[in-house]
């Protein structure tokens, strides 16, 4: 079973809906998966049921609450590639994280991907887990070390270089926080919101620079956030991040001004009762709030 790398933008987790939905037809999903399963001449030796549809339906379960079902897909995960193929493997910890009932439980999944990695050190799915694991743990400083060992694995794993980057960056960190983005857009030099997380790093660096060097952090940052809406004209972060960068600079000028004016449409399109936008709240609200505090004296 490959292990398909998804795309890099910051985790959604919003569309809850969508989730619930293919929740609530767990029983069905299964029910014929199963039944293809024991007969496969049905369906004249082919794939009975697109496996990547229970691997979604698990994450949705897992979401929903409904473990039976999620531990089901587990088990027909299993049947079909095996137990000891790396991703069931993954899927598995993930099952057995989400249903831990305390940090006891969760201690022992650690220890159980240890004891995974000590047979086989490279085994991806199970270091990715074990990094999770480690920052829900509230072990940072192991966490990054995990990441470490596994980018020195797999050097070309632009997802673990941005886990990475968000790691340091939460620690204060931002020098190594950029290191990591820059190494990631050497892999995916066209990810617009690696762009923009790389314009956020900078701007909040400049913020505790000294003057000199505030500057050129100010200046990197904006060319970030340009490249970002360059690659994808109605990315919203982009938008939101040139405005923030202007408060500090205090010069307006074209750019900002068509920052300020999109951002204006995008938020607008995303609230209207005729979009119904299923992406990020969070960065919505976020918009919203710095358009409302700029007052006339800003035009």
């Amino acid at each position: 079973m490959q292990t398909n790398t998804p795309e890099l933008e910051v985790a959604s987790g919003s569309n809850l809906v969508a989730a619930f939905r293919l929740a609530q037809r767990a029983p069905l999903i299964l029910r014929r998966q199963g039944e293809t399963i024991s007969h496969p001449s049905v369906h004249s030796g082919k794939e009975p049921e697109n496996y990547g549809v229970i691997e979604q339906l698990l994450f949705s379960c897992l979401q929903s609450g409904d473990d039976k079902s999620a531990l089901l897909c587990t088990e027909q995960l299993a049947a079909r590639f095996g137990v000891t193929d790396e991703k069931v493997t993954g899927l598995r910890g993930l099952y057995e994280e989400a249903t831990a009932e305390n940090r006891s439980t969760l201690e022992k999944c650690l220890q159980q991907y240890d004891l995974v990695l000590s047979e086989n050190p490279i085994n991806l799915p199970i270091l990715k887990r074990r990094v999770a694991l480690l920052r829900s743990l509230s072990r940072p400083a192991d966490a990054i070390s995990s990441l470490i060992n596994l980018l020195d694995a797999v050097p070309t794993d632009a997802e673990a270089w941005c886990e990475l980057a968000d790691l340091y960056h939460s620690q204060g960190m931002s020098s190594q926080a950029a290191f990591c983005l820059e190494e990631a857009l050497l892999i995916v030099p066209n990810a617009w919101n690696i762009h923009a997380f790389l314009g956020e790093i900078l701007y909040s660096d400049a913020l505790s620079s000294d003057a000199g060097d505030s500057f050129q952090l100010l200046e990197d940052s904006i060319h970030r956030f340009c490249r970002s809406i360059e690659l994808c004209s109605d990315y919203l972060r982009g938008f939101y991040g040139l405005i923030l960068v202007w408060h500090p600079i205090k010069v307006l000028d074209e750019l900002t001004i068509f920052a300020r004016e999109r951002l204006n449409e995008i938020v607008k399109s995303r609230t209207s009762t005729h979009h119904l936008w299923k992406g990020n709240q969070s960065e919505l609200i976020a918009a919203k709030e710095v358009l409302d505090g700029l007052d006339n004296s800003d035009l």
